[in-house]
């Protein structure tokens, strides 16, 4: 995969991640307690053999900088190729990309890689792409999109591309899931071409005026490109807004996805803090939970998220929760479906209870 430039485009519409991204851009919300949703899309990209990642980011970027520092959890730091992120486009890529690759083409011409795949950050999966890009030799033609043939599409991944193809896997039309079936060939909004014609599609974007996002262009132009479609039979979560984020973080709680998504043989990298053991009392009871480092816990925990350096005081309940890095609640509180977000203070006694249709979101006010 030495011939093959990876981009992460984080042109993913936030609007319905509400103040969960208020200061974060979505690709560095914290999520299964250590991780960030940049991660994911990362450690694919490198367990597949691509050392030359680009990211293109909206200028709201410091938390995402942070966490990203130069690229060596995912052994991106080096000279020569590595991890590059350009963060200082004039355009929010939601609405227009083009002219944020426009203006940084020639970081696309020097890495003289044959093939480009192009991803968003919000697409949850472990995918191998030297298969696509196996495949995609084999068929030979212009651009391949990859998708996920979901029977629970009236429920997940909703607003997402929706792929329709014939019986030879060419993508005939593109379409939005509004979730009224309940199978869909969903998009996950990952292309594979040739260099030269991603830089061609770019500058004929720019010229002709019609066309201010890449995919845009692919989707309008299928009469004259050969865009085929490659099916991903894992795991996948779109995380696009506050309940898809927390039903994915739920998921993770499961058994056979978190065996997937964290397999031994395509890890998933990130930051590391140096934080000591989480410590549990005698009158802790945690059941069913992902637990981060730093943490010390006096309360019941079920069926939850618990990120880094979190104190659960004594007596407190908290059940089908996401709690974010930082968060102090104490004695005798009452948590179900709740995501905390970072460094917040619950008072004692305070009681927040939602469901799992409609959870509730603490926002983070004032620091203490």
């Amino acid at each position: 995969m030495n011939d093959c430039l990876g981009i992460i485009n984080l042109d993913e519409n936030e609007a319905r991640m509400g103040e969960l991204v208020r200061n974060r851009p979505l690709a560095s919300v914290p999520i299964a307690a250590r991780y960030r949703i940049v991660d994911f899309i990362l450690s694919n990209m490198t367990n597949s053999g691509i050392e030359c990642i680009g990211i293109f980011a909206k200028n709201k970027s410091r938390s995402l900088m942070d966490h990203l520092t130069n690229g060596r959890p995912w052994d991106l730091h080096r000279k020569k190729d590595g991890l590059k992120v350009f963060n200082f486009g004039d355009e929010d890529p939601a609405y227009d990309d083009v002219h944020n690759f426009s203006d940084n083409i020639e970081f696309v011409k020097y890495s003289k890689k044959k093939y480009i795949i192009l991803a968003p950050s919000y697409m949850i999966c472990n995918i191998d792409f030297k298969e696509v890009i196996k495949k995609h030799k084999i068929d030979g033609n212009d651009i391949t999109m990859i998708y996920k043939n979901n029977n629970n599409a009236n429920t997940e991944c909703i607003d997402c591309d929706v792929l329709n193809i014939d019986r030879n896997n060419r993508v005939l039309s593109v379409g939005e899931n509004i979730g009224q079936t309940t199978n869909a060939n969903i998009s996950m909004e990952m292309y594979l071409m040739k260099t030269e014609l991603f830089i061609d599609i770019v500058n004929e974007c720019i010229r002709s005026g019609m066309y201010r996002k890449i995919k845009h262009f692919i989707h309008s132009n299928l009469d004259r490109l050969d865009v085929r479609a490659y099916e991903f039979k894992g795991y996948l979560s779109c995380i696009n807004s506050l309940k898809s984020y927390y039903d994915s973080s739920m998921d993770f709680l499961k058994e056979e996805v978190n065996k997937e998504i964290f397999c031994n043989e395509r890890p998933i990298y990130t930051k590391i803090k140096d934080e000591g053991p989480t410590q549990y009392t005698d009158d802790s009871d945690v059941k069913n939970s992902l637990v981060a480092n730093g943490c010390y816990i006096e309360g019941e925990v079920k069926d939850s998220i618990v990120s880094r350096r979190v104190y659960i005081g004594k007596n407190v309940k908290i059940k089908d929760c996401i709690i974010l890095q930082g968060t102090i609640i104490e004695k005798g509180c009452e948590l179900e479906n709740v995501i905390a977000d970072k460094k917040i203070k619950i008072n004692k006694h305070e009681r927040y209870i939602g469901s799992k249709n409609w959870p509730i979101f603490i926002q983070r006010i004032n620091k203490y």
